[in-house]
This record gives C-alpha cells, sequence and structure tokens, in this order.
C-alpha cells in the first residue's frame, strides 16, 4: 500500500547455472550482468547478458560451449573504456534447480540487479516485509552455501525490476557508433568534469579524430541526447 516502508537488500552468494559456466571466458576482470530474464516452460528461460571483459569474446561461439543454451541474438557494444570490451546476448536457456533469480522471484521479491564477478553472485532486490528477508536469506543460504547480507534499506519506493529503462539500450538504437564512441572516451576522460579534465583536443587524440571533427560529433551526439530526455515533457 502506498506509504508503506519496504526494503532494498543487497547480498552476494555463489553462481549456478549459465552465468557460472560462462564467467572463465570473461576473466577475473570481466563481469556478467543479466539484464532481463523470463520464465518460458520446463526450466527453460528467455535470458539477456550484458558481458564485460578485458579481451574480445566471441559470445556466440563460447555458449556454443555451455550445454542447454540456444543463442537469439548477440551483439557488441561500443565502448569508450580502454581495454574493455562489452557484448550483448539474448539466450534460451535451460536454467539447473536451483537459480538465483528463480529463488529471488519466489520469495516474492522484485530483481533489481544481479551481477557476476570474481566468482560471486551479487543481487540488489526488493521486498515487501522483514518476513520475506528472512526467508529469502534463509533460502539462498540452504540453496547456495552463503548469505553475504552486503546492505538493506527501508525505503517507500520499490526499485525497478530488471532491464527497466536502461540507458544502454536507448543509446544502441538510437546514436550511431560515432556518437556512442564519442560520448563514452569524452565521458570515460573528464570532458563533462567540472572542472574540465580533458581538452577536446586530448580526447579528439584519444579517439584518433581531428578535433573539428570530435566537436561536430559531440555536438551532435547531445543535440540527440538532449531531445531524447526532453522531446516526451
Amino acid at each position: 500500500m502506498e506509504g508503506e516502508t519496504i526494503l532494498t537488500i543487497e547480498f552476494e552468494t555463489e553462481p549456478t547455472g549459465v552465468v557460472a559456466e560462462l564467467l572463465p571466458f570473461v576473466g577475473d576482470g570481466g563481469s556478467i550482468e543479466v539484464d532481463n530474464a523470463f520464465y518460458v516452460e520446463d526450466g527453460e528461460w528467455l535470458e539477456s547478458f550484458t558481458v564485460a571483459s578485458t579481451e574480445e569474446v566471441d559470445l556466440a561461439a563460447r555458449f556454443e560451449e555451455v550445454s542447454g543454451v540456444s543463442v537469439f541474438y548477440t551483439q557488441s557494444i561500443p565502448s569508450g573504456s580502454a581495454g574493455t570490451h562489452l557484448a550483448r546476448a539474448v539466450v534460451f536457456a535451460n536454467e539447473p534447480y536451483p537459480y538465483v533469480l528463480e529463488t529471488v522471484l519466489r520469495r516474492h521479491a522484485i530483481p533489481n540487479r544481479l551481477v557476476v564477478e570474481r566468482g560471486t553472485v551479487s543481487v540488489i532486490a526488493t521486498v515487501a516485509e522483514w518476513d520475506d528477508f528472512r526467508d529469502l536469506a534463509d533460502d539462498v543460504e540452504e540453496k547456495y552455501g552463503r548469505f553475504d547480507l552486503l546492505k538493506v534499506n527501508e525505503t517507500d519506493r520499490p526499485g525497478e525490476p530488471l532491464d527497466s529503462g536502461r540507458l544502454t539500450d536507448v543509446l544502441v538504437s538510437k546514436f550511431s557508433d560515432h556518437q556512442i564512441d564519442v560520448l563514452e572516451t569524452a565521458y570515460t576522460m573528464g570532458y563533462f568534469s567540472v572542472p574540465r579534465e580533458a581538452s577536446a583536443q586530448e580526447v579528439a587524440d584519444a579517439l584518433g579524430i581531428q578535433q573539428s571533427t570530435f566537436s561536430e560529433r559531440i555536438r551532435t551526439a547531445q543535440h540527440t541526447l538532449f531531445e531524447l530526455i526532453f522531446s516526451t515533457r
């Protein structure tokens, strides 16, 4: 009911299923985020993942090495961060029991974020009551061997479910690769910081383009971004 206090919790546990089998391919510095997941039937899920790795990974080929997975779609995502490779995959996967996302849902919790890195699953979820929190904690501890609580906060608003309004999807669909590269590189280097940490020339050099080209692309990208934000207001 409106005005009632609910709980946002963050915890870690052991990885299982598809993400556990995919982890060795992304390396110690990589991560796998479950963007969205829908249960189909008989243990099969339709899932989308964002994979970050220190080396470029052929996701379609890697998923072929994971049993029970049928690849629907893969896509590289431009990244301005040096040494970071991003890719998106949509798959049908037979997740073995137990599966942490299923455990969260069965305990009437809303999964807000689920990411795997350094051999650990980190989950952010919203539960309605303290009893739901305790039941979820006990269930995770029993099924996965550990429940490490990182944070619990009382709030009056539930967290957004997985994949709600992801900016990455908007960028990929609305911006050109050049625009995404320019925006992300400029942001990473501190071009938008106050005070500014990188000049237009420095960002242009990092991108391997002329300063005039950078200026044109950054203005076009900013115009597109502002249209996305303000055109529906």
